[in-house]
């Protein structure tokens, strides 16, 4: 009780402003961030416990139970920046070994890829591997019809980008859909210029808009 009259405003008017009335004290006392476009007690509690999580990630992994120690070797491989800086893009290339190489970015992937490119397995080794769910979303969840029993669900992924307006819409939806046809323009080449294969510019933007083509085809 002491908190929600803390929040409150008491000196407004309910009927005239009833929000200042409701929580102008919680107003009065907290500034959204700047790195921040809402702020809630939430936003407070999740600030508190991703404190409190970085210092039980940075203590010793000594007795701790498996999945402790996993987390603190995850949290580590992330911290360490100089590792990360040195492998550079190793494990992407390393990745896209694991999925079948990128026709985009190898010079002979019809030759030496396509061949014993399988999409069921591709696709399931995305999804094992990666959590990577693409063209088809496939997991196990309570039975709506029996919440006794689990069964297989089978639905449409998430698009490449937030939702379909941003495949289909104009304004400030056109431009980031040309920000994000750039960005896969601009890795494609990064990713060949680290294979050492070499410079087509012309072959990367016409490949990148048939996958922007597709990824626009899937969203409707």
């Amino acid at each position: 009780a002491a908190r929600i009259i803390q929040n409150m405003d008491p000196t407004a008017d309910p009927c005239k402003d009833f929000y200042q009335y409701a929580c102008g004290g919680w107003l009065s006392r907290h500034v959204i961030p700047e790195t921040s476009s809402r702020y809630s007690i939430f936003d407070i509690l999740r600030d508190e416990l991703e404190i409190i999580l970085k210092g039980v990630l940075e203590t010793s992994d000594q007795g701790d139970r498996e999945a402790f120690q996993k987390a603190k070797i995850l949290y580590k491989s992330c911290m360490n920046e100089t590792l990360i800086e040195q492998r550079d893009s190793l494990p992407l290339l390393e990745a896209l070994t694991v999925v079948g190489d990128w026709p985009v970015a190898s010079a002979d992937w019809n030759k030496t890829k396509e061949p014993n490119w399988s999409m069921e397995e591709k696709l399931s080794i995305m999804n094992s591997r990666f959590n990577k769910r693409v063209l088809i979303d496939m997991f196990v969840w309570n039975d709506d019809r029996d919440s006794s029993r689990h069964i297989i669900y089978i639905d449409q992924p998430s698009l490449g980008m937030p939702s379909r307006d941003y495949y289909f819409n104009g304004g400030n939806y056109q431009r980031v859909r040309e920000a994000y046809l750039q960005f896969m323009i601009t890795i494609a080449k990064m990713i060949r210029e680290d294979k050492n294969v070499s410079k087509d510019d012309s072959f990367v933007q016409e490949e990148m808009a048939k996958v922007m083509e597709l990824e626009t085809e899937i969203a409707n």
